[in-house]
Order: C-alpha cells, then structure tokens, then sequence
C-alpha cells in the first residue's frame, strides 16, 4: 500500500469534516441574519415607543420631566406632628433645646436627647436637613 491510498480515508475525513463546518457556518449565517432583523424590529418599535413619550409629555406642557415623588410621610406618632409644627410656626431653624422650650418640655437631659433622636430620624427620611451639627431646619422647597 502506497502512501497515498493510506491518506485516501485520512483526505475523505478532512473533506466530510470541512462540508459539515460549512453547512453549520452557512446555518449560523442565517441564524445571524435573522437575529439582525429581528434586532432592528425592535429598535424601531423602542424608537416609536420614544416618539410617542416626547409626543404626549409635550401635549402636557412637560419636557421629559419625571413624575414628581410623593413628599416623605412623617413617622407614625403624634410628636413628629407637633415637632413640624413648631418648624411652621417659627419659621427658623431649632436645636433639641429650643425644639424643647417651644414643645414645653422640661429641659432635662432625657427630653432634650429623645427629640434629638427625632430630628435625626427626620433628617433620615428628608423632611428636615440639619444645617450644622444639632441645628435642624425645614429643606427650601
């Protein structure tokens, strides 16, 4: 047996191996060209879909503006009322201490840190802003 016929069977491998990429190369290809169309479709309808938002906020009178948030709600007791009243009826900014004198607490240690603590958690949820260590006031609209 010559050398060529012992690569004969080693050459029809190679050949059978090279038409099965191809086959599978030419199904990728269409898979991508499917994909592709299937891709602009969609940006099309996403750009309609922003057509239609700059439309509608325009006929509004808003420029993409986002909807306003709901203001933060005050905690569940009566005291963080009264403490944003006082805010109202003063109209400046409060330390613990005065918070206290305006609430007609006594002016012990124990009153003053507990409505601290409340104004702290008020500033946690953005209805006051603490201007400078333990001076507390209303955010400027």
């Amino acid at each position: 047996m010559s050398g060529r016929e012992a690569s004969e069977p080693l050459l029809e491998a190679v050949a059978e191996r090279e038409q099965a990429l191809a086959r599978e190369a030419e199904q990728t290809r269409a898979r991508i060209d499917e994909l592709t169309a299937t891709l602009s479709e969609l940006d099309e309808a996403i750009a309609h879909l922003q057509i239609t938002r700059t439309t509608l906020l325009s006929l509004v009178g808003e420029d993409d503006a986002e909807p306003a948030a709901p203001p933060p709600a005050l905690p569940d007791h009566p005291a963080y009322q009264q403490i944003m009243d006082a805010f109202v009826d003063l109209g400046r900014p409060l330390r613990a201490r005065d918070l206290c004198q305006t609430l007609d607490l006594p002016i012990v240690s124990k009153n003053v840190e507990n409505t601290r603590s409340k104004l702290k958690r008020l500033v946690s949820r953005g209805i006051l802003t603490e201007t400078e260590p333990g001076l507390f006031t209303r955010p400027r609209p």
